[in-house]
């Protein structure tokens, strides 16, 4: 096992990769999604099907919403690349590992995760030790978002071109954000080029008598 000490990646990062390793693994086939690589990263001891919040009756409805949000990403990323949008944004990129699984997709546009530096540093490191490597499709973008940064501007440092249109996606990020940071976001997104889309997924109160977790995609216009 490689060394963790203090450097792994949130606490939900991790849990939400575990739960996609986990569809495939307990859940009857066909997939939404196929994603054990997220599991590779980690590479967490032999008893984590063992923790509480992997119980697979427990963890069911939380697995469909995970998987499902992820398959539509990835349906929509492929769709607007057909389209030639060939720039994809994730923020609060996590352990996502779009890049390593459809490097027949990704290969073709280029992919720029935005997470915490010490998250990316992270990831970085075990993507070289896995052999998956940085190819030059990939850009791996420190920003802290509450710490008053522009995710964009650090976007455009790292290559990303504000005259192509681009898929930008905030999944189950949101509801970790002060709303000044989600204000900010929204405002960045509305510089982009005339094409691009936006896929959040957001949280209603707790009032709502509505279904409380949402996801959807805007234009840019």
């Amino acid at each position: 096992m490689h060394d963790k000490k203090n450097t792994e990646p949130d606490h939900t990062a991790i849990r939400v990769a575990l739960w996609r390793a986990l569809h495939v693994q307990v859940d009857s086939p066909p997939y939404v999604l196929e994603d054990e690589v997220g599991l590779q990263l980690i590479d967490p001891d032999n008893e984590w099907r063992q923790r509480p919040d992997m119980d697979q009756k427990f963890s069911r409805g939380f697995r469909a919403s995970i998987v499902a949000r992820a398959r539509f990403i990835e349906d929509l990323i492929t769709e607007q690349s057909n389209h030639n949008v060939t720039q994809y944004v994730i923020l609060g990129a996590g352990l996502d590992t779009f890049a390593q699984r459809r490097t027949e997709i990704a290969s073709r546009i280029q992919v720029f995760e935005v997470d915490q530096p010490e998250t990316q540093a992270w990831k970085r490191k075990r993507l070289v030790e896995l052999g998956f490597g940085i190819p030059n499709w990939l850009h791996l973008v420190p920003v802290d978002f509450e710490a008053g940064r522009l995710w964009l501007e650090q976007l455009k440092v790292s290559g990303f071109d504000m005259n192509k249109p681009a898929v930008v996606v905030s999944t189950g990020v949101t509801q970790y954000l002060t709303k000044e940071a989600i204000t900010a976001t929204l405002r960045q997104v509305s510089k982009l080029a005339p094409g691009s889309t936006l896929a959040m997924t957001f949280l209603l109160p707790f009032e709502s008598t509505e279904s409380e977790y949402h996801s959807t995609p805007a234009s840019v216009k």
